[in-house]
């Protein structure tokens, strides 16, 4: 077992109690998470650049196959897959706040080491959401637009933008999206840095995530809301904001995390 605690050898087993957070506490994991990117950028800008690397095999595939009216979909549905990715990100800022080495092997170690663990799983649970969000798109390009074949990108956006059936789609489209966006964060965001640290099972990292939000709505949420805007606008251009976006926000969400949950 890896050394997590920097003390004892041990991991902390089983879901901390869970505190009362205020936007001060996400103001805090923010500045938090820009200071360890600050001053660990190499991590940064690796696990970033495979974040960004995806997008762009993302946006190639799409262009390859012709298929140019589902980039926006996946572009807005891909930061779902951004927490999991940040994992090592959250090992780079539990050390530094453990006074421990942050080294490329140590870090990389624990990355790989999370197979043999419940995060596994949580990999399962977040692809199977973006899944639902790609599978709900094509349908509502059914309902809305029929089974309509767009030659290409402008004729695409020129459909959606002008027309009552690409209004109506852009319409339930962000209210789905927004619904499973949410759905997502709040089953993650505490839940996978939790399982990062802890031994504890997915399901009750799951239940302890839902709960956090349930129990500080606002500030939570909020968060959540600026990890969608920040991400959104990182995807400009053609995904290079990603590189700084995606490790400032994963250092943030471990700290918001240990403010959010009591150690124990």
């Amino acid at each position: 077992m890896s050394n997590s605690t920097g003390v004892t050898g041990e991991e902390p087993v089983g879901a901390p109690p869970i505190r009362a957070i205020s936007f001060d506490d996400v103001k805090a994991s923010l500045g938090a998470g820009w200071s360890d990117f600050r001053a660990r950028p190499g991590f940064g800008l690796f696990f970033g650049g495979i974040y960004m690397l995806g997008g762009l095999v993302i946006l190639a595939f799409l262009t390859r196959i012709g298929s140019p009216w589902m980039i926006i979909p996946l572009a807005i549905g891909f930061p779902l897959l951004g927490p999991f990715v940040a994992v090592g990100l959250y090992e780079v800022s539990r050390r530094r706040a453990a006074g421990e080495p942050v080294t490329r092997k140590g870090v990389l170690a624990e990355v790989f080491h999370q197979r043999e663990r419940q995060l596994g799983w949580m990999a399962f649970v977040v692809m199977f959401i973006f899944w639902i969000w790609v599978y709900q798109v094509r349908l509502l390009l059914a309902l809305f637009l029929g089974f309509k074949s767009f030659s290409s990108w402008d004729a695409f956006v020129q459909v959606v933008l002008s027309t009552p059936e690409g209004w109506g789609f852009l319409a339930v489209g962000t209210v789905v999206g927004a619904f499973l966006a949410t759905v997502l964060f709040s089953t993650t965001v505490i839940a996978l840095p939790m399982l990062a640290e802890r031994e504890v099972d997915f399901i009750t990292a799951m239940i302890t995530s839902v709960s956090t939000v349930v129990k500080n709505p606002v500030p939570m949420l909020g968060f959540g809301f600026i990890v969608g805007l920040i991400t959104l606008l990182a995807l400009l251009p053609m995904f290079a904001g990603l590189l700084i976006a995606l490790p400032l926000l994963g250092h943030a969400t471990w700290h918001l995390y240990k403010r959010a949950t009591a150690p124990g």
